[in-house]
């Protein structure tokens, strides 16, 4: 596994981006996805499956990831244009993206009709998770992002909500479908990721559905209406009912196609011998 700093300008902003680069073959982009606990290091394993059929890169978003963040707006135009700075140096044989960042690769296979052969998406979501539990209470949302945003106050409440014992109840709820996947040196990694410097923010936008690609399922599934590459969708076996529900939703819609797999919300970090195989099976 090697490590790149890729300078892309992003925003307006230069924005140093950590991007780790494994394997031989096919360009292959592998997006982990937006969370609290979020960060390249989900895909490295998956890139160790795929490594002797493809050249496998993995960069960190803006504002996540276990390293320093850049402070840039934290909005879905923001991460639209990484992208688009980031397939600058395309094109990709395969592009796979997990959560949250299906929307996003699926809107940048649009807009660069050339940058991808195929497309995976791996437990895809398109709803934060207070939208997601909440979805009658979007008036708070604002407030509550702005209250975790705050100096003093902020960092308080992060630091609350992020402590080993939050993370490996949220880990076992819903991110691994095996609670005993969920070790202390596991909890004790995403923890590390929590701490950096300015994580408050990117957890506060997408806890709060500031990063959400679209505001609707209707409008999620706009994102999948033709010209795009052959699309394979991962249903993981244990996700959440809510979040199943959409990812049922977009297979029945008939424009990708779906597979199941083991796990719940990341089954590419705990599976990813089973990923890499439905990949190659497709």
């Amino acid at each position: 596994m090697e490590t790149r700093v890729l300078n892309l300008t992003v925003a307006g902003r230069s924005v140093p981006t950590p991007c780790d680069v494994f394997g031989e073959g096919p360009e292959a982009l592998l997006l982990p996805a937006l969370s609290t606990i979020s960060a390249r290091a989900e895909m490295r394993s998956l890139a160790e499956a795929l490594g002797s059929e493809y050249r496998c890169r993995i960069p960190d978003w803006p504002g996540f990831g276990a390293h320093p963040r850049t402070r840039v707006p934290l909005e879905p135009a923001t991460f639209h244009g990484f992208l688009d700075a980031l397939l600058a140096a395309g094109p990709y044989a395969l592009g796979v993206a997990a959560g949250h960042a299906a929307g996003y690769l699926v809107a940048a296979a649009r807009r660069h009709p050339q940058a991808f052969a195929r497309l995976v998406l791996v437990a895809p979501t398109w709803r934060g998770p207070l939208p997601t539990a909440m979805p009658g209470r979007a008036h708070w949302f604002p407030r509550i992002r702005r209250a975790v945003e705050a100096p003093i106050l902020g960092e308080a409440l992060y630091r609350i909500n992020i402590s080993p014992p939050i993370i490996g109840r949220m880990m076992r709820a819903h991110v691994y479908a095996d609670p005993a996947g969920v070790t202390p040196a596991l909890v004790r990694d995403k923890h590390a990721i929590t701490r950096q410097r300015n994580g408050r923010f990117g957890t506060a936008a997408f806890v709060t559905g500031g990063l959400d690609p679209v505001g609707s399922r209707e409008a999620f599934l706009d994102l999948f209406a033709g010209g795009l590459p052959p699309i394979l969708v991962l249903r993981p076996e244990g996700a959440p009912r809510r979040s199943g529900t959409e990812m049922d939703a977009l297979v029945g819609s008939g424009r990708v196609t779906g597979v199941s797999v083991p796990g719940a919300l990341s089954p590419h970090e705990e599976h990813p011998g089973a990923v890499a195989a439905a990949i190659r099976a497709a």
